[in-house]
């Protein structure tokens, strides 16, 4: 009886610091941005966010999310499917190359970027006579989002992948299967809920990504500044009220993503338990 009553102090002090810090770290901070935002008022609100240069940021952060994702759920699901299927060997060397991303400052993937494709690179002359610009251009940001982002779909599916094992796709290619359709008949019903939460995952790193951006940008007004970029313009011109104004966009962005994930989480573990 002592113990449990031990455990229960324990237990709420516990839950009463987690509720401290997610309301001075989380709860606080997106209530000032949207206080922020509303506090000249709904016309001044809505002035920033439909201003033509708001405009065209949130359409190159979409664009370059999109692509980001399609390009990195084609290399997921393959890279995902060459790891947990074959044997061969490098496949450690592949596996620590697919997390190079998220142990690499972005800033460090930018620079990156900027001495393989700037100027100083022997691909500049090749880029120019093809008339491809990469650097402060909108193929460098599409480029860094991909680089920052493509470790996330391929990290949900492997350890779904590993788990499953083989025999079930072997059992279907000894019935006659070719492998497109054991793939979409037999492996992605068990992968459907990572690879879905993965995308999502993607998906929010993607719109929120600054740094890498930020060197390959060249932050051109209009042209290669994406949300994130644009918000920090805002602030630097002083402009409180439109750089919180976008903010809450993508607090708004963020949430939908938050609930998104939380339905495919509990869906996937329902589908588990039936």
């Amino acid at each position: 009886m002592k113990v449990r009553n031990n455990s229960g102090v324990v237990k709420w002090l516990l839950i009463g610091l987690c509720a401290v810090f997610l309301v001075i770290m989380l709860i606080l901070p997106l209530l000032y941005v949207v206080i922020t935002a509303l506090r000249e008022g709904i016309d001044v609100y809505m002035k920033a966010v439909t201003d033509e240069y708001a405009v065209k940021s949130v359409l190159l952060t979409l664009e370059a999310t999109v692509i980001a994702v399609i390009v990195n759920t084609v290399f997921g699901i393959f890279a995902a499917w060459t790891i947990t299927k074959f044997r061969f060997r490098g496949k450690k060397v592949i596996s620590t190359l697919i997390d190079l991303p998220l142990t690499i400052s972005p800033i460090i993937a930018g620079l990156i970027y900027v001495l393989t494709f700037g100027r100083q690179s022997f691909l500049y002359g090749y880029l120019q006579n093809a008339g491809i610009t990469i650097i402060f251009a909108v193929p460098g940001i599409v480029l860094a989002t991909i680089f920052v982002t493509f470790p996330f779909i391929s990290r949900e599916i492997i350890p779904v992948l590993t788990a499953q094992g083989t025999d079930e796709e072997e059992a279907a290619a000894l019935m006659g299967a070719g492998g497109f359709r054991i793939f979409t008949q037999v492996t992605f019903p068990h992968i459907k809920w990572a690879f879905l939460y993965g995308i999502v995952l993607c998906t929010a790193r993607a719109m929120g990504e600054f740094g890498a951006v930020s060197v390959l940008s060249g932050h051109l007004r209009g042209k290669t500044n994406t949300m994130p970029l644009y918000i920090e313009l805002l602030y630097q011109g002083y402009d409180f009220t439109g750089a919180f104004a976008m903010s809450s966009i993508l607090v708004i962005m963020a949430v939908i993503i938050l609930i998104l994930r939380n339905i495919l989480e509990y869906r996937g573990k329902k589908e588990e338990k039936s």
